[in-house]
C-alpha cells in the first residue's frame, strides 16, 4: 500500500472540509481552496483526520492515491498555515523594493523589472537583498516564486542573480588564460 497516500491528514480546529462531486474544498482562517481529485478515490472524515482510500491495487489507482492524498494535505495546511518561499539577491546593485503591492526590482537591466503577484499571492522584501513570496496554494506561490528567480538565474561563473534562499550554486571555474596562468611567450 502506498506509504503516502495511507497516513491520516490531521484536520487543525477552525478548518472545515466539504467533498462533493470530485471537488474537495477547504476553508479556514487564512482562505479557501477547492481540489479536484478523481472519483474512484474516497476521501473520508474520520473523527478530526481525513483518509483517502482506492478501490483496487492497479498502478492507476496507487499512483492516484498519493497524489489526492498529497493535493489535499497541502490544501488543508494552506488555509491553515499557508505557504512562504524565501528568495535572496546576489549581486553588486542587486535590489528589490515594494511598489504598492507589486515587486520592483533593479536587476543589472537598463529598467527596473516590475512583477505583479496574482491574486492569492503577496510579495515581502524585509530587506533590500531579501524577497518571500507567500500565499495559501502551495503551487501557485512555488510557481510565482519560480518566476521571479527567472528574472536573473543564478550564474554558474560569479554566483549572481536571483536563487533561493539556501540554494547552493556550484561555480565552474573560469578560462585557464583568464587567470594570468601559462601564456604565449
Amino acid at each position: 500500500m502506498s506509504r503516502i497516500g495511507r497516513q491520516p491528514i490531521a484536520v487543525p480546529n477552525g478548518v472545515t472540509v466539504n467533498m462533493d462531486n470530485g471537488v474537495f474544498k477547504v476553508k479556514g482562517p487564512k482562505g479557501e481552496l477547492s481540489v479536484p481529485y478523481n472519483t474512484e478515490l474516497t476521501i473520508k472524515k474520520d473523527g478530526d483526520n481525513l483518509v483517502v482510500e482506492r478501490p483496487s491495487d492497479q498502478q492507476r489507482h496507487r499512483a492516484l492515491h498519493g497524489l489526492t492524498r498529497t493535493l489535499v494535505a497541502n490544501a488543508v495546511k494552506g488555509v491553515s498555515d499557508g505557504y512562504t518561499i524565501n528568495l535572496e539577491l546576489k549581486g553588486v546593485g542587486f535590489r528589490a523594493k515594494m511598489a504598492g503591492k507589486n515587486l520592483e526590482m533593479a536587476m543589472g537591466y537598463s529598467h527596473p523589472v516590475i512583477i505583479e503577484p496574482p491574486a492569492g499571492v503577496t510579495f515581502a522584501v524585509p530587506e533590500p537583498t531579501k524577497i518571500d513570496v507567500s500565499g495559501i496554494d502551495k503551487q501557485l506561490v512555488g510557481q510565482v516564486a519560480a518566476n521571479v528567480r527567472k528574472v536573473r538565474k543564478p550564474d554558474v561563473y560569479h554566483g549572481k542573480g536571483v536563487r533561493f534562499a539556501g540554494e547552493k550554486i556550484a561555480l565552474k571555474a573560469g578560462k585557464a588564460g583568464a587567470t594570468g596562468g601559462k601564456g604565449k611567450k
